[in-house]
């Protein structure tokens, strides 16, 4: 999952790109909200980590913009613990959630993983297609109960189908949303990482649709 964050003090925006990059997901790091409303703006994010005391253009001004251009990407805003008119005025502008600092690096990445399962329609944490089982919290994957281990790129592209069951996802779609702005999209990496997972979890479990992508569904459906 891809996901964006607007934070302008350098250590801290440091800190929470290491942090959810050791979770899994491809980071983009915005320093003030003029570049993180631009960046908001022109790239698809599973999901957008934004403080609100940003230089340039206030956070909640770039959440109002953002969500008044129709992008829909859930939100989580980072507030000062004591504020709680932040906390009320950023979810008003159309934020989903919010973090008070200081801040549990545990919180925040159960609080994303929450915000990105919401935006697809999975309640669970647990994602399944068939026998395949992805548990978003340990990161585990089994097949008819038995353990798969996969690489972290392996994982990032089967979850992000499991998020998208049912729906045909586009090799670029998958580039956008499993790497960060600066990974070649001419790459053939996905086509190698799908043939891995089909020796891993069976040749049945991801099908290629011609022309447009790949598509993972329940078996049965």
């Amino acid at each position: 999952m891809r996901v964006l964050i607007v934070e302008d003090e350098p250590n801290l925006g440091q800190q929470l790109k290491n942090t959810l990059e050791g979770a899994g997901y491809a980071i983009d790091l915005a320093v003030d909200g003029e570049e993180g409303h631009f960046m908001g703006s022109t790239e698809n994010y599973d999901a957008i980590v934004l403080d609100l005391g940003l230089p340039e253009i206030d956070g909640l001004t770039v959440l109002d913009r953002w969500r008044k251009e129709g992008r829909t990407a859930p939100v989580l805003v980072l507030t000062a613990r004591d504020s709680w008119s932040d906390k009320v005025a950023g979810l008003d502008a159309g934020a989903d959630d919010y973090v008070a600092k200081p801040f549990q690096s545990e919180e925040l990445i159960a609080r994303l993983r929450a915000l990105i399962r919401r935006a697809s329609g999975n309640a669970s944490s647990e994602l399944t297609a068939g026998d395949v089982r992805l548990d978003t919290r340990s990161g585990k994957v089994t097949r008819a109960g038995e353990p798969v281990k996969l690489t972290a790129q392996e994982y990032k592209l089967l979850s992000y189908l499991l998020h998208h069951k049912g729906k045909v996802v586009s090799r670029t779609e998958l580039i956008e949303h499993i790497y960060d702005q600066d990974f070649d999209r001419d790459s053939n990496t996905i086509e190698v990482f799908v043939t891995r997972i089909r020796k891993k979890l069976g040749q049945d479990v991801i099908t290629t649709i011609r022309g447009l992508g790949y598509s993972l569904e329940d078996p049965d459906a």
